[in-house]
């Protein structure tokens, strides 16, 4: 462990020291935060490829104090540097999938442009390279007996820790926070598309047994289809369904009860930035009007752990920071909540 003789909580955040101002080194921390710089398929606003290292850059204004899990940072959280490679290739094929997506929202037919199927093909390579990564650097890293959280990128980026911790831990159920399901089969032409993770984790994750959605408040009829069919293992919680049952006076606890008995025994957090109210995200890539605040996420999390049910990783992204600061400053206490929720689940 890391010597915390000399560290001072209360005072200002070093940096010299890692995220959020702590003094541990990777081999020191409990928990490893792996960045994901990628955004190859957003469809709408950019930015979230850069999101680890605005969040990096706020997490020194968070202050260490969390009222409901005291001193879980002592067990030390490190956040990895961005892979430059990474990021680079993210660029790349983000250029050649933006001149893709405007050929086709002007009506042009992709079978007759040869330029343009051979994006389709190089963004398939490069986003299948990328869940590569992301699932051999967290399968490393949990076989260490560490504690992981992936932080966005886009939402395409975790699929290789769904994988990963799947088979390191067993069946377990994703709860998800976002404005979107997620559900579109290779949305765009894009097989892994933002847009299609959870189609994705569905069908190529065997011990992802069961997927709770929460604030979903953007979707299509293919989406609806897909959760009326999946037999229960999809299960939504609907944003306007959620306002409407506290509009005729049901509790947020009563709700949060509800959301936390359609979970199996262990969970995973996938929490989609844009699943806030977007005046705390305005910048994130497919923002919509509606959403929680933190502390109503916060609350149905602690009610989670409440339960007994286990917190076994967490994904955090879409968080933008392309104009200001004001997403990544919440993005990195979003974080940090995460991160003392995962460390008080497995302590």
């Amino acid at each position: 462990m890391a010597d915390l003789s000399q560290f001072d909580p209360n005072s200002v955040g070093l940096l010299s020291n890692n995220v959020f101002g702590l003094p541990f080194s990777e081999e020191e921390a409990r928990l490893v935060l792996l960045p994901v710089p990628w955004e190859v398929t957003v469809s709408y606003n950019n930015g979230t490829a850069r999101g680890p290292e605005h969040i990096f850059r706020a997490s020194f204004q968070v202050d260490l104090y969390d009222a409901d899990i005291k001193d879980g940072w002592k067990q030390g959280f490190y956040m990895r540097e961005p892979d430059k490679h990474l990021l680079l290739r993210s660029d790349y094929l983000r250029k050649e999938a933006e001149l893709y997506l405007k050929f086709l929202t002007e009506g042009g037919d992709i079978s007759e442009n040869e330029f343009l199927k051979k994006t389709l093909v190089d963004v398939g390579n490069g986003t299948r390279a990328m869940n590569e990564w992301v699932y051999n650097q967290t399968k490393a890293l949990l076989e260490k007996g560490k504690l992981v959280g992936l932080v966005g990128g886009d939402h395409s980026t975790p699929l290789g820790f769904f994988k990963a911790i799947g088979e390191n831990k067993g069946e377990f159920g994703i709860l998800q926070i976002d404005a979107h399901c997620d559900l579109r089969d290779a949305y765009e032409g894009f097989h892994y598309s933002h847009a299609s993770i959870m189609f994705n984790a569905l069908a190529e994750v065997p011990q992802l047994s069961k997927l709770v959605q929460v604030g979903i408040r953007d979707y299509c009829e293919e989406e609806v289809d897909y959760i009326n069919n999946s037999e229960g293992r999809v299960v939504t919680f609907f944003d306007k369904q959620i306002k409407e049952r506290q509009f005729e006076g049901e509790t947020w606890k009563s709700i949060c009860d509800s959301i936390v008995d359609a979970l199996p025994q262990q969970v995973y957090i996938s929490f989609d930035i844009d699943g806030l109210d977007p005046k705390l995200c305005p910048n994130t890539g497919t923002p919509v009007a509606g959403g929680f605040e933190a502390e109503q996420v916060y609350y149905l999390f602690r009610r989670v752990l409440e339960s007994g049910r286990k917190l076994i990783g967490f994904d955090l992204n879409e968080v933008s920071a392309s104009h200001d600061e004001w997403d990544a400053n919440v993005g990195a206490r979003v974080l940090f909540k995460l991160c003392n929720l995962l460390i008080s689940s497995n302590s």
